[in-house]
């Protein structure tokens, strides 16, 4: 792990800060680093208002999109929603369904199947709309890079509206409307909308036009939020505002699909965390493992009975999901060490009877073992399908795209990416990102960082600084949990192995003359044991314990030396 303090802001920006919140300079740092550096800055940050939503016609084609949509309600068109088979599809299609059918009954759903099809738009889901009468396809969370399926459409009297937030292409699909906020000829103020949150802001407008208000559309909120955590996008701008709401949704009156999921949870409160690690692997679980409609049929469910036997069958999938990562995580592993190839620059692997909708789950397990760009491949009919990810710093779309004469179709963004590619290409290409790899990445990036907010002393952490860390929340990308570092502690000797194989670590901290202890849990440290026998510094951030109804705070340790 390499430990890196994150530059320390202008340090006038930072006391006058501190002056105008009545915060302490810590506090007041840790904004200014977040590019919070006034006091309506800060209000916005920790108090989110629906006001601050932007106005949805602020959207390139958002007129035409919401012109198209209206014209097919007035002439009893039928409408197919479309989308990808993740969670931020499966959610963006019962976002925008459920809304539609508040309208007009002339509404379906599409969902590709994962294997058959694979992601994106697909000439079998075009085929499917024109055999079943439907003239206009609404897809979201994919599409922008569609151009031969939108014309096949094209040929056949169907539209499309597109509501996508990847990166577009050269050349955008001659659709009635694009909706993707990434666009460089698009104003709007906020570009990394998910895809479901592109589908939020096409209801938002359709409801304007019947008068209804922002308040109107807070219900969907746990869906958005859902997809906002899900798909990693930025915590910030409108991100933050939508899953703040969302979150107040999930814990207050959750549709009933997600009402299922938790309801044998015994947490009082879901933070964003919690619908990472909770809610979003079991919606996802049912396109991996069966197909993503199963999930739209639960996020859509109205009686709430039905909805917890569908959460029940998906949580069959989700636990044969976790036995499967598990088992082709270790084959990956054990083809790496056979190969000889664990001093690389990356991972690349491949074995064809690997399931599909694990694969880039497996990357990701890859990069917590190697720490390096991963591509996991496995055959897709005739070709071989890829989930790449890649570490911190390192973009590995651009990586991809100088290997694109060995690649047949791909897609993504900087640290995660899919593509396809004919068998006999599979080596040269392997070859071929390696040394693109070699050539471009800064080798730092090759050692996990922690990047640290502040140095702290542990009496710093009073009641109300806790109190305001735990204001900052919903935590994500460009908004993570702050992290600390104090020096020259010390366990009081009760430290010890915890857990069933002894992979953590319990500590009680203390810091120099100042003997209150502070409760810390080290998950998987349990081999530093030997560092506590003496003074040693710690990388932490804090959350609350709660034991027996008694709340404190806790150090969670990221590293110690």
């Amino acid at each position: 792990m390499r430990w890196t303090l994150k530059p320390e802001p202008n340090t006038q920006k930072v006391k006058n800060l501190a002056k105008e919140l009545q915060v302490d300079l810590i506090i007041a740092k840790i904004l200014c680093q977040r590019n919070i550096e006034t006091f309506e800055e800060a209000k916005k940050f920790f108090r989110p208002s629906l006001t601050d939503i932007h106005d949805p016609f602020l959207m390139k084609d958002m007129d035409l999109a919401v012109q198209r949509i209206e014209i097919a309600i007035a002439n009893n068109e039928n409408i197919l929603v479309y989308g990808d088979y993740d969670v931020d599809g499966t959610t963006a299609v019962s976002l925008v369904s459920s809304y539609l059918k508040t309208i007009t009954s002339n509404i379906a759903t599409y969902i590709p199947d994962r294997y058959e099809e694979g992601y994106g738009i697909s000439y079998k889901g075009i085929d499917f709309a024109e055999d079943n009468n439907f003239s206009l396809i609404i897809a979201l969370d994919c599409g922008i890079k569609a151009i031969d399926k939108v014309a096949y459409a094209n040929q056949k009297n169907i539209d499309f509206i597109i509501c996508d937030h990847h990166k577009p292409g050269k050349e955008i699909p001659d659709a009635v409307a694009v909706l993707n906020a990434k666009q460089e000829d698009c104003n709007y103020p906020f570009d990394e909308l998910c895809g479901c949150g592109v589908g939020f802001k096409l209801i938002q407008a359709l409801g304007s036009k019947r008068n209804q208000t922002i308040k109107d559309f807070v219900p969907y909120l746990d869906l958005v939020a859902t997809a906002i955590a899900a798909d990693i996008v930025p915590m910030n701008g409108e991100n933050r505002v939508l899953a703040y709401f969302g979150l107040q949704v999930i814990n207050q009156q959750p549709r009933n699909g997600i009402k299922a999921i938790i309801h044998q949870i015994k947490k009082q409160e879901l933070t964003i965390t919690d619908v990472v690690f909770i809610i979003a692997p079991r919606i996802n679980a049912a396109g991996r493992m069966k197909h993503g409609n199963y999930a739209v049929e639960l996020l859509t469910e109205m009686d709430f009975e039905a909805a917890v036997e569908f959460a029940a069958s998906i949580e069959i999938f989700n636990a044969d999901r976790k036995d499967l990562d598990k088992k082709i995580t270790d084959e990956a592993v054990i083809q790496i060490i056979d190969n000889e190839e664990e001093e690389r620059f990356t991972s690349v692997v491949f074995q064809e009877d690997w399931h599909k909708g694990v694969i880039g789950i497996v990357a990701s397990r890859l990069i917590e073992k190697y720490y390096r760009p991963t591509l996991v491949f496995t055959k897709s009919g005739d070709k071989l399908a890829a989930s790449a990810r890649s570490v911190k710093g390192f973009d590995v779309y651009n990586a991809l795209l100088e290997c694109d004469e060995f690649i047949e179709q791909f897609g993504g963004h900087k640290y995660a990416a899919g593509l396809t590619l004919l068998p006999e290409n599979y080596q040269n290409f392997k070859n071929k990102f390696e040394e693109v790899v070699a050539k471009t990445i800064n080798k730092e990036l090759l050692t996990q960082e922690i990047a640290i907010d502040a140095a702290l002393e542990l009496s710093e952490i009073t009641p109300k600084f806790f109190r305001i860390i735990q204001q900052m929340a919903p935590f994500g990308p460009q908004n993570m949990k702050p992290v600390f570092k104090s020096t020259c502690v010390r366990d009081n000797g009760y430290g010890k192995k915890v857990g069933a194989d002894k992979t953590h670590l319990k500590l009680n901290i203390f810091q120099g003359d100042n003997q209150k202890t502070y409760n810390a849990i080290g998950f998987n440290l349990g081999d530093k044991m030997d560092v506590v026998q003496d003074e040693f510094d710690i990388v932490y951030a804090l959350e609350e314990n709660e034991w027996q109804g008694y709340k404190s705070v806790q150090l969670v340790l990221k590293d110690l030396k």
